[in-house]
């Protein structure tokens, strides 16, 4: 049975519509107008048009960021991935940890990434499960009412390197440097932070489980279930993503389908700024990526 962690009210978030101004030397984006609540913004997430892909001013329903979390297990590393049921697009896919960013975070959008992968992203281990921490930053302990956090070890993120090109918000530069696109269906700005997770030394036997927030009369409910832990790893070579999936549960790696498996637009090709699609097939960005070989997974214990 799916156990429920917590319950919160969706009217609490706002955030704000974006003026972003792209040359291709950089982007810049700052806020515009009156603070939306969660629908007016969903209501304003249509598709647009640009004519321009690399030179363009453009007025956007929001910020989006994600996360790009590379986990370094046993020796290898993997890309962490979410499994998303997505009401308002009638799909469902596997996405990088993601977020809408809210009002008062527009300016600091790491923050809000590092916060959705303690959201999201559940690390267990037969002593408890682990919190976090971002250089001198605590992430959050969003479940701490409902789930025993350990209190003497943690992981730890970090960030990668950054894209090529600038981002800023206002006149501030991004020291991350996320990668950016203008996501065109969802007429939205959405940011892309390389970030690894590393591990307590001795962690060995490990549960990643992803927690669903669903909208239900009126509320926001995340609800842990085990039976579908929704949480994969795309494992790693040299950098190359290879052509497997797979979860980890207790320790131990085990291969996931991908039959009929697609990915989000945060995986589909980027021209120059812009992302034209919804999704894209899993098969189909292999192809574009010229991944590594699948290799046997070993025997971990």
């Amino acid at each position: 049975m799916p156990r429920t962690l917590m319950r919160k009210d969706p009217g609490t978030f706002k955030t704000l519509q974006l003026l972003v101004e792209a040359s291709p030397e950089g982007l810049s984006y700052q806020s515009l107008g009156m603070p939306l609540n969660f629908a007016q913004m969903l209501n304003k997430r249509k598709p647009i048009t640009v004519a321009d892909n690399q030179r363009f001013t453009v007025e956007l329903a929001n910020l989006g960021v994600s996360v790009r979390l590379t986990l370094t297990w046993q020796g290898r590393e993997y890309w962490v991935l979410v499994r998303q049921r997505r009401a308002d697009r009638g799909d469902v896919v596997l996405k990088l940890i993601s977020g809408y960013v809210p009002a008062h975070q527009l300016n600091l959008p790491l923050l809000t990434a590092i916060q959705e992968v303690a959201e999201e992203c559940l690390l267990e281990t037969p002593e408890g499960w682990l919190s976090g921490r971002f250089g001198e930053t605590w992430l959050p302990t969003p479940y701490q009412s409902s789930l025993r956090y350990r209190e003497t070890t943690h992981f730890k993120l970090s960030s990668l390197s950054g894209a090529a090109r600038p981002v800023q918000c206002g006149n501030l530069k991004l020291l991350e440097r996320p990668r950016a696109y203008v996501h065109l269906p969802t007429a939205s700005l959405q940011l892309v932070y390389d970030l690894s997770l590393e591990l307590p030394k001795a962690t060995n036997t490990l549960s990643l489980l992803h927690v669903d927030e669903q909208l239900e009369d009126g509320q926001l409910i995340a609800r842990l279930n085990r039976a579908r832990p929704d949480l994969f790893l795309i494992p790693l070579d040299q950098g190359r993503p290879t052509a497997e999936l797979l979860t980890l549960r207790q320790g131990q790696l085990s291969p996931a389908s991908t039959r009929g498996l697609w990915l989000a637009e945060s995986f589909a090709a980027q021209d120059g700024w812009l992302v034209r699609d919804e999704r894209i097939r899993w098969k189909d960005w292999l192809a574009q990526q010229n991944p590594a070989p699948e290799k046997t997974p070993r025997s971990q214990g």
